[in-house]
């Protein structure tokens, strides 16, 4: 922003009032610059001593605490070292050397699965605090300090691979069978022999009570949800529209998945929280939770990351724009319309190719080309109520070339500003799209309809365009 030009004040009383004087155009002197520089240090030393303070209350916390609670042989640690040392240490907190890929498993044990009586007769099934069985959830992050950005890859639980020893069977097998090594192993294989660094696992009563410790979660529920199951006490009952969540609300939202998408439609709302954590977590009222959330790490948390690994990841996703976090979901289809006895999500393994080369630095041999307009399959998600500004948008996106362009069930919660979803991770597509509209904000998520590269999701600031008679037809 320029500098506004300043002027003295007029002379009151019976002196003449003299004319505004023009700005200085004499250098600054050396003692002016020592003490502008004096202001910039303190200020940059000040932030400097409350993140190195606030890394340090972390560290000094979690150095007592058994971070890993699993047993790894050396043949299976050794799978989560093969890129070498994470992170070094600075004047204030630890930092990421390199890119740095970490496998999240969230594990939802019931004591039948464990064979641990229940030392009840009503058929109640509880969940119990173990990371033994399977996989509810799997995602493989990537934190990139040369790109400042994060990227999180959703691995569907119906995902069909060939797990070592054990054949063709669905990925969210592998923990139950192997444990962490042996499902980093089959991730692995399966997205082009990516390196995975470290791993963690949690379980599910953990993700409620960290909700709960940082203080629930401000989310759009999409659509009333109820669902009831007497044998785990699962209780789901969910209203549509904005609202304060819990943490076993959360879970409710978090594990419905009785719709026509299933498990995909769980990754989306999955996505959904994620986002709208990041949007909250990181703020100074965290820091007066920090006891109770670190309470829940040593509970309910299984890592081989260590102490300084983790305080790094943390600096880094403190400082990682929003908008640089890129949300997607492993590229594949169902097998078929549901009449098989397994449902599997089959990956695409083209497009797998495309997705790692792009967001995980996996070297991609084939030559990428710009996928060009007429292709791009671009679905609207309407959030205004108004057919016609759906209508006028459409022929906006004919006039600019698109082609394959569809209509798809509306955005239940009500947008201020357009969203333009890549939900096949196709960032540059979104980013025409937004070139050529000349609105909205472009995400990297999946949100969107899932037979659609680019999905719009339309909001209020597509009015205003149009009110303001920008648009030409």
């Amino acid at each position: 922003m320029p500098a506004r030009k300043t002027y003295e004040k007029p002379l009151q009383g019976t002196q003449k009032t003299q004319s505004p004087k023009k700005p200085s155009t004499k250098k600054p002197t050396k003692k002016a610059k020592q003490g502008h520089w004096l202001w910039l240090w303190l200020g940059f030393s000040g932030v400097a001593m409350l993140s190195a303070t606030a890394g340090a209350m972390l560290a000094v916390s979690l150095s007592s605490m058994p971070l890993l609670q699993s047993s790894l042989s050396s043949e299976e640690a050794a799978i989560f070292t093969k890129g070498g040392k994470l992170t070094r240490s600075s004047m204030r907190l630890p930092e990421l050397t390199r890119p740095v890929s970490i496998m999240v498993l969230g594990i939802k044990v019931l004591a039948s699965d464990v064979d641990q009586p229940t030392g009840n007769t009503s058929g109640y099934d509880p969940t119990i605090n173990s990371f033994d069985g399977l996989a509810d959830t799997m995602l493989l992050l990537r934190f990139d300090p040369e790109s400042k950005k994060i990227a999180v890859l959703s691995i569907p639980r119906d995902t069909q691979v060939n797990i070592e020893g054990h054949g063709a069977t669905k990925i969210n097998a592998a923990n139950d069978q192997g444990g962490p090594a042996l499902t980093a192993k089959t991730t692995s294989k399966l997205l082009g022999d990516v390196g995975i660094d470290r791993y963690v696992r949690v379980n599910v009563q953990g993700v409620e009570k960290l909700i709960d410790a940082l203080g629930g979660v401000e989310v759009y529920v999409p659509k009333d949800m109820k669902y009831k199951d007497d044998t785990q006490h699962l209780y789901i009952d969910l209203k549509e529209g904005k609202q304060h969540l819990d943490g076993n609300q959360t879970l409710q939202l978090l594990r419905f998945r009785h719709d026509e998408y299933g498990d995909l439609g769980r990754i989306q709302r999955q996505q959904m929280v994620m986002r709208a954590l990041m949007q909250q977590a990181l703020n100074p009222g965290t820091l007066a939770r920090l006891p109770k959330i670190l309470s829940v790490i040593q509970s309910h948390i299984d890592t081989n990351l260590s102490v300084e690994e983790l305080v790094a990841l943390v600096g880094f996703g403190v400082h990682t724009q929003r908008s640089d976090v890129n949300m997607l979901i492993l590229p594949g289809d169902f097998n078929g319309n549901g009449q098989h006895e397994v449902s599997y999500w089959l990956p695409n393994r083209r497009k797998i190719r495309q997705m790692m080369s792009q967001y995980f630095d996996q070297g991609y041999s084939e030559a990428e080309e710009g996928v060009k307009q007429r292709s791009v399959r671009v679905a609207i998600q309407d959030s205004t109520n108004d057919p016609g500004a759906v209508q006028t948008l459409v022929s906006k996106l004919r006039e600019a070339g698109y082609r394959n362009i569809y209509v798809d069930t509306p955005w239940k919660e009500p947008l201020d500003v357009t969203r333009i979803v890549a939900q096949q991770g196709d960032e540059s597509s979104a980013s025409n799209i937004r070139e050529n509209l000349e609105f909205g904000d472009v995400r990297v998520e999946s949100t969107g309809s899932l037979a659609s590269d680019i999905t719009i999701q339309l909001g209020k600031d597509w009015l205003e365009k149009q009110s303001k008679g920008r648009l030409n037809f």
